[in-house]
Order: structure tokens, then C-alpha cells, then sequence
């Protein structure tokens, strides 16, 4: 069975519950650092919230906001839980928000990702994104990478 995505914002408790789980392990993976990123990662105004369903259990999120480069957004919030990564869920999710967006009238996405987050990098990477230099906050941050990708419909 395929996952199937619901659109909501950030108050939705499964995309509530998730984001708990995410940042647990970034807490772990991060470390020292986590308190710096935590700053960044509020979802209490996100209004574009993707949960991904499995079995009617929820299994990962995403989110999108808009950014202050014009008509782009800022990809956040991306998890898929462990023991159903290596699904093509996180691709799904992501495919997911850049039709949202584009679909909105935006035409670039951004994000920023850690560098230990490998399999993220990857991901992205996979996905088209390319890398950028630090936006933001981020700028002259060793530990953040930064991507973008010019947003188009898959409906061709």
C-alpha cells in the first residue's frame, strides 16, 4: 500500500508528534549544537504541513514556508521515522510540498540540512536540489549546508 499525504498546518498533532520524534534525534545527532538549530526550528506558525500516512499510522512530515527571497519557499521540518525510512516516504513527502508550493504561485524551494545528516544530503541531492551558499542564519555556520531547486509542476 502506498503512503498517502495530508495537508494541514503545525497544529495537527500527528505532524505535532513527529517533529517530537525528529528532534530527538537531532538533539542526539547534533549535539552541542542542537540549541543553535532549535532556534530556527519553531512550528508554531507553519501553515503548510504535510503528514504522510501508512496504514493509517502517521510515518513522516514536512513542512514549507515562505522565504524572504521572492516567491520562494523554505523546505523544514522533513522526517520520515526510523523503521520506514528506505521507502521512497521522504521523497514522497517532499515531491509532496514543492507541488503545494508551486501550485501557490512559488516558483524556488531552499532548505538547509546538516552535515551529518547524510541521508537528507542525499536525498536533496537525488532530488534536484543543488548546493548554495549559506542563507540566513546559516551563513557561517560550518555545520549547515544549504541547497535550492527552481520549483515546476510535475502535471506536464
Amino acid at each position: 500500500m502506498a503512503p498517502s499525504l495530508t495537508q494541514t498546518d503545525s497544529s495537527h498533532p500527528h505532524f505535532v508528534a513527529l517533529v517530537k520524534l525528529l528532534d530527538q534525534e537531532l538533539a542526539q545527532r547534533d549535539g552541542d549544537e542542537h540549541a543553535f538549530y532549535a532556534r530556527f526550528n519553531s512550528i508554531d506558525s507553519l501553515k503548510h504541513c504535510l503528514v504522510a500516512y501508512l496504514n493509517h499510522q502517521p510515518v513522516a512530515c514536512g513542512a514549507f514556508k515562505a522565504h524572504s527571497f521572492p516567491c520562494t519557499v523554505e523546505i523544514k521540518r522533513m522526517y520520515v521515522a526510523e523503521e520506514h525510512r528506505g521507502k521512497g516516504i521522504a521523497g514522497l513527502v517532499l515531491k509532496g510540498l514543492e507541488d503545494w508550493a508551486h501550485n501557490l504561485g512559488f516558483t524556488s524551494a531552499i532548505l538547509e540540512t546538516g552535515k551529518r545528516q547524510h541521508e537528507a544530503v542525499a536525498l536533496y541531492t537525488k532530488n534536484g536540489y543543488g548546493r548554495i551558499p549559506n542563507y540566513g542564519q546559516y551563513e557561517g555556520v560550518t555545520n549547515s549546508l544549504c541547497f535550492r531547486k527552481e520549483l515546476s509542476s510535475s502535471l506536464k
